[in-house]
């Protein structure tokens, strides 16, 4: 990857709906994204009948729809997803989803999906990352919730079941919707890299754009973001998701920071050189010199003279003389 792979995070915001889903696949492609992730499941596979809203999902106090009443309407079926996959194709955009049970693991392959997101709630799920892992695909794995030793144990099993190292990148993340900047730890990041020698990304779940931004500036190599075609639409991930012009600005600014940071390599610029001209100081004549005169800390300073002899060399003409008059201001030559 020799750019930020941009990844513009559909997930459930397309509230089942197909036409909603390809809405938002055209304001990815306006957005400039690399790529859109959708969340693929079968909601009985997935979430136990007893399980409760999370607190962010629920609508109001008085909300007492189930977690998987509530996931259940969020579905997109086969057909869904065959449609979508070949709506991103004409409109040249990589697609690529989470898979969140074993049959959906199977549903994306047979789709031909190249690319696989292993979301954080998997992590820790031993048979589900052994037949993931057995597809020996691309993943990106997400580390939300985990500790250093689980996302450690997460890649060797990947690993022990076919996918190399070199495949995986994992991103850091805060499971929190939305989460406080003062509990993002970017820096996690760049201990994930250290610690296991894999490529890493940030999947950001903070209000606002900058601490994406700063991610990019850290190494992070994908940046994944959730996105809304309106944050006043019904649904659990909305309030927490940028909207097609913020994700405009997103990438806008990635790309701007990764031109920015460079390839590394201290030397001046182009323009900087001929500024130099003009802004670097010379040895000139602080007063007027005759010929035959030695030049001294009396007769000679620095000042702002374009080109000409580098003041670095002032103890070089020191007690030399000048073979001509000099007048005030005037550059000194040998």
């Amino acid at each position: 990857m020799n750019k930020v792979f941009i990844v513009a995070e559909a997930g459930v915001n397309h509230n089942g709906k197909l036409k909603t889903a390809k809405k938002m696949v055209d304001a990815a492609v306006l957005a400039g994204v690399d790529a859109i992730k959708f969340q693929t499941f079968k909601a009985e596979k997935e979430i136990s009948i007893f399980v409760p809203k999370a607190p962010y999902q629920k609508a109001d106090k008085n909300d007492n729809e189930s977690q998987l009443e509530m996931v259940k309407k969020l579905e997109l079926s086969f057909n869904d997803h065959k449609k979508i996959i070949a709506y991103c194709k004409h409109k040249k955009i990589i697609f690529f989803s989470s898979a969140f049970d074993l049959d959906s693991i199977d549903m994306l392959d047979r789709l031909g999906v190249g690319l696989f997101k292993i979301p954080s709630s998997e992590m820790t799920n031993l048979p589900y990352l052994r037949k993931i892992g057995n597809l020996r695909k691309k993943l990106i794995l997400s580390s939300g919730m985990a500790t250093l030793k689980e996302v450690g144990k997460a890649i060797g099993i990947l690993a022990a079941n076919g996918t190399p190292k070199r495949n995986i990148t994992v991103l850091h993340c805060s499971r929190e919707y939305p989460v406080p900047a003062k509990h993002v730890n970017l820096r996690a990041m760049v201990t994930i890299k250290n610690a296991f020698n894999v490529r890493v990304g940030y999947s950001d779940h903070t209000l606002g754009i900058e601490v994406a931004i700063a991610a990019a500036a850290l190494g992070a190599v994908i940046i994944e973001k959730h996105f809304t075609l309106d944050r006043n639409m019904p649904g659990p991930d909305h309030k927490i998701s940028l909207e097609p012009e913020e994700l405009k600005m997103l990438v806008k600014s990635i790309r701007n920071v990764e031109a920015a940071l460079g390839d590394g390599i201290k030397r001046p610029t182009l323009l900087e050189k001929r500024n130099s001209l003009m802004i670097r100081k010379s040895i000139v004549a602080s007063l007027n010199i005759e010929k035959g005169e030695a030049f001294s800390g009396k007769n000679i300073t620095a000042k702002r003279a374009g080109r000409g002899i580098s003041p670095m060399y002032w103890d070089k003409i020191i007690g030399k003389k000048a073979k001509r008059n000099f007048t005030k201001d005037e550059t000194i030559k040998l």
